[in-house]
């Protein structure tokens, strides 16, 4: 288990459940016309995928590089949430 978790496989499978969760968003909302836009739940996604990136480098012994792009990612993506909520 404790190699599960350090070596990023984890963070893989968390990864792999926010896809599922975002069609699942996404074909709600197309079916029924409810729901979050497809603009705002991509964007705040994405900001929580950029910090689980970097999370995931950071455990699997990735270089800072890496974990910069990714944590600068997450920032882009959580402004553009921000902005559209503020907009709203």
């Amino acid at each position: 288990m404790n190699e599960f978790i350090t070596s990023g496989r984890a963070i893989d499978l968390i990864l792999a459940m926010v896809v599922v969760e975002a069609l699942a968003l996404l074909a709600y909302r197309r079916i029924t016309g409810r729901g979050i836009a497809a603009p705002d739940l991509i964007a705040n996604l994405l900001a929580g995928a950029g910090l689980m990136l970097a999370l995931r480098g950071a455990l699997a012994g990735a270089g800072w590089p890496w974990i910069a792009v990714c944590m600068s990612a997450a920032l882009l993506a959580h402004l553009a949430d921000l902005w559209r909520r503020w907009r709203g």
